[in-house]
């Protein structure tokens, strides 16, 4: 179990990549390429419903984590968006490969950002206690989040 939110983000992060990756690399129109891409849907959504209640929430109420915050609920949104459009898409299409790489540059782009700059803010406004304690909230959220999202696709 993870000690820390960060670790817990963490953990989920390195699968958002990883998935990302075989997103791309999968055959086209192969189950596994949409067993892949369920699974990133699932996993992105649980992950960022999860985090914005258990690390952006407290984040928002500091005014050193007010634009942090922010930034990162709008780059959420804009993948949100890419995985909608990805989901739309004619996966025998040239675009699907293309929104595809949109999605992978959104996510990795995001994690990047997050991990790099947002710890380090959030670390400075949390103390330890906070960091133990909202990685337990989180992980029983991003476990419930899993569950309801897989449901409803």
């Amino acid at each position: 179990m993870a000690g820390n939110i960060y670790d817990a983000l963490r953990e989920s992060h390195e699968l958002q990549r990883s998935l990302c990756r075989k997103l791309l690399r999968a055959a086209p129109s192969s189950e596994r390429r949409q067993q892949i891409f369920r699974e990133l849907r699932i996993e992105l959504a649980a992950h960022a419903a999860a985090e914005e209640r258990f690390l952006y929430a407290p984040m928002l109420m500091d005014d050193m984590g007010l634009n942090p915050s922010r930034h990162a609920l709008a780059e959420h949104h804009e993948i949100d968006e890419c995985v909608e459009s990805l989901a739309e898409a004619d996966e025998q299409g040239g675009s699907w490969l293309a929104k595809a790489r949109q999605l992978s540059h959104e996510v990795h782009h995001h994690l990047k950002e997050e991990e790099s700059k947002f710890f380090q803010i959030s670390g400075k406004i949390l103390t330890e206690t906070q960091k133990e304690r909202l990685a337990q909230r989180y992980l029983k959220d991003f476990a419930r989040m899993k569950k309801v999202f897989a449901e409803s696709l």
